[in-house]
């Protein structure tokens, strides 16, 4: 017990005193997951709003696979990019692996499915109740897509939160193509199963106490959207 409590008491301090590794890791770990989740939101949002609107052969067998892609292995999605990016990949070129952009590439493809999946389930919930409406107005389905996106501005926010508590927590994907280089690409989740196997829990209890605090702060933002969204409903 008395290595335990040492270990978080030298934890608090690591936080308290912003010790230069742990603020390194953590930008690096938000900067990583920020960028993944706005790519890929520019793609999913869209793309969810579309599948939530459109009728077309071949829908359903889209919607399985977001809906399969939500519950991708970490560690199948970095090795499949890990052969694309490697230098006998047909990527190699752009010698990508081993870099931020190639852990912010893999979480964006894990993320994807689950933003597009949340966007279209919100969409087409909202197409059922307002799709006679935007037909008697003659809206086509790129007008109806925008109209329900902003109709839909409550929930969204939900979705990107999934992708980025999603996309914070991952560790398979960005180690095999991120390779957990020190002051390069190590992020917290990285930084976590280096340290604990070398025996340096308080680094490793700090950062997880970093993570802990981040999950807890987007539950929090997800429940005071869909507080908003109920608010403004009634």
């Amino acid at each position: 017990m008395t290595e335990i409590s040492e270990a978080f008491a030298t934890a608090w301090r690591l936080i308290a005193s912003g010790d230069a590794e742990l603020l390194e890791i953590v930008s690096l770990s938000l900067r990583v997951t920020g960028a993944a989740v706005v790519l890929a939101a520019l793609a999913g949002l869209p793309l969810g709003a579309w599948l939530g609107v459109a009728r077309f052969r071949g829908r359903r067998a889209l919607v399985a696979l977001l809906s399969t892609g939500m519950a991708l292995p970490p560690v199948v999605v970095g090795l499949a990019l890990y052969l694309v990016l490697s230098r006998s990949g047909p990527l190699g070129a752009l010698e990508l692996l081993f870099t931020p952009t190639a852990m912010v590439i893999a979480q964006a493809v894990l993320v994807l499915p689950i933003i597009a999946s949340l966007a279209r389930q919100s969409i087409e919930d909202l197409a059922r109740e307002y799709g006679e409406q935007l037909r008697a107005h003659g809206a086509s389905r790129v007008q109806a897509a925008l109209t329900l996106l902003y109709e839909a501005r409550y929930s969204l926010p939900t979705a990107l939160l999934a992708g980025l508590g999603r996309a914070v927590a991952e560790v398979g994907a960005v180690m095999i193509v991120g390779g957990n280089i020190a002051h390069v690409t190590r992020t917290m989740t990285t930084a976590i199963v280096l340290h604990s196997s070398r025996g340096d829990t308080a680094l490793a209890l700090a950062l997880g106490l970093i993570l802990v605090a981040l999950a807890a702060l987007v539950n929090g933002s997800t429940e005071a959207i869909r507080g908003a969204a109920r608010r403004a409903g009634a």
